[in-house]
């Protein structure tokens, strides 16, 4: 009798565990009979299901994330770029999610898709500048909005916010980007020592220009001044000689001897007018 008492309350206690499930506030059980989901048990708390015929899965009602693989895109300037992204979603409707993809797992392989298909419609519309930098806010949640209406549509999923984590060139791109980078440094370089030359040409020939003018305005400012020494000493000699003109022939023949430009002796004879003239002016 006792042990058909054990094997009684054993079979009880199968089925009372069998029969019961808990719910927790962070999640939502839907209930599967034969295969086929009947209902959605969101209130927290102990519950009963057919025990054997039914079972339950639990689908979480918190703000999830996930991340996906870099995949590349080619944006509207022709640019090759690899793209990876984070994302924030929550379950709207468990009982569609189980429906499409069975778990939160299946839910986030249909999300990448859905959001890579999105930044394929989206990112081909801007240039490579204005992904990385300038628009990058307005694009992702152009993305974000077409990206939520599908998967909304589809899964039962809300998508919070999605957000590039990189946009990197692929590597085989990466050395002929440096190498057009390079040229045009060199360029830009080129260019500029081109256009430092010619300033500093025209720089050299407007100070030519100057110097050349100065010299000419020296030089005739010299000759005006030696034009007028030479008319005072002119006129000091005609005032002197007209004065005496035996020291005008004394001077000249004095001169004519000085101009030797060796030193040397004369000889004077007492016939010659040098000789008549030192010998009256001693």
């Amino acid at each position: 009798m006792k042990k058909i008492t054990v094997i009684l309350l054993f079979f009880v206690a199968v089925i009372l565990f069998a029969s019961c499930y808990a719910v927790d506030n962070t999640e939502s059980v839907i209930i599967i009979r034969l295969g086929e989901p009947v209902r959605v048990v969101d209130m927290p708390g102990l519950h009963i299901k057919i025990p054997f015929i039914e079972s339950a899965v639990s689908i979480t009602n918190r703000i999830l994330y996930s991340t996906s693989q870099p995949s590349q895109v080619i944006t509207k300037d022709k640019k090759s770029i690899l793209i990876d992204y984070y994302c924030q979603w929550k379950v709207l409707d468990p009982l569609q999610l189980y429906k499409s993809v069975r778990n939160e797992i299946g839910a986030m392989k249909r999300l990448e898709n859905i959001i890579y298909s999105g930044m394929r419609m989206e990112l081909p519309k801007h240039d490579l500048v204005e992904i990385i930098n300038a628009n990058r806010r307005t694009i992702m949640t152009n993305v974000t909005e077409a990206a939520g209406i599908k998967a909304k549509t589809e899964l039962g999923i809300e998508i919070i916010d999605i957000r590039l984590k990189r946009a990197d060139l692929p590597k085989e791109n990466e050395n002929n980007i440096f190498a057009r980078m390079i040229t045009e440094r060199e360029r830009i370089a080129k260019q500029y020592r081109s256009e430092g030359q010619e300033e500093a040409q025209k720089i050299r020939a407007k100070t030519d220009t100057e110097v050349a003018v100065m010299l000419a305005e020296a030089e005739k400012n010299a000759q005006i001044l030696r034009g007028k020494a030479d008319a005072e000493a002119i006129a000091l000699y005609a005032k002197a000689f007209s004065s005496d003109p035996s020291f005008y022939e004394f001077n000249k023949i004095i001169g004519f001897y000085s101009d030797s430009k060796h030193p040397m002796k004369i000889i004077i004879s007492t016939d010659s007018k040098m000789f008549k003239l030192l010998k009256d002016n001693k």
